[in-house]
């Protein structure tokens, strides 16, 4: 077996969940304290930074400490982003922070579940730009109260590609709507 051979079977052993970077965000915002001063996870400070901070407003140092070191454990390289692309990774931890994560179930199986009204989730679907951000956190606390913790790798691949990859956007969208439409579909319907 050659090396490029191992590296190519030590790669497929690894789960495509770990694989992904937003994944591995959810993972370690959710991950509790096993003891005092945990290195490895966030304290509820930093926890409780995340989930107060605006995403669209000015980050207060505190944020930025938590965000920085919530990313560089998720691999993530923030030091070469864009004002953007902070907006963007702040706006995803700040939902982790808020509802968590679930990547068991498809978003829109999820907005379902949560009984999250036909007409919120077309307006997210079709939103754009800045009224996409603004509806965005809305339906996350939405969630968080009906303790359904969203589907990051969607709901995350939704916001990283909006504005930027209207193809891979489109899919999503896609996928969303028609997981939610056909869950909605399975309910009985009311006499």
């Amino acid at each position: 077996m050659s090396l490029h051979d191992a590296d190519r079977a030590e790669s497929a052993a690894i789960p495509e969940a770990v694989k992904n970077p937003l994944v591995r965000l959810a993972q370690f915002i959710a991950r509790q304290p096993r003891f005092a001063g945990d290195a490895a996870t966030l304290d509820r400070g930093e926890r409780a930074a995340l989930a107060r901070l605006d995403p669209d407003g000015e980050f207060r140092p505190h944020q930025v400490a938590a965000l920085v070191r919530a990313f560089v454990a998720a691999d993530l390289e923030p030091e070469s982003w864009t004002a953007e692309t902070w907006r963007r990774w702040a706006l995803i931890a700040h939902g982790m922070a808020l509802a968590g994560h679930d990547g068991g179930i498809s978003l829109g199986q999820q907005l379902s579940d949560a009984a999250v009204a036909e007409s919120r989730v077309t307006k997210l679907l079709t939103a754009r730009g800045e009224a996409f951000r603004q509806l965005l956190p809305r339906l996350v606390r939405l969630l968080a109260t009906k303790t359904v913790a969203p589907n990051w790798r969607e709901l995350g691949g939704l916001i990283l590609a909006e504005g930027r990859d209207e193809d891979k956007c489109e899919a999503l969208r896609l996928k969303i709507a028609g997981r939610y439409f056909y869950a909605q579909a399975k309910k009985p319907k009311h006499a």
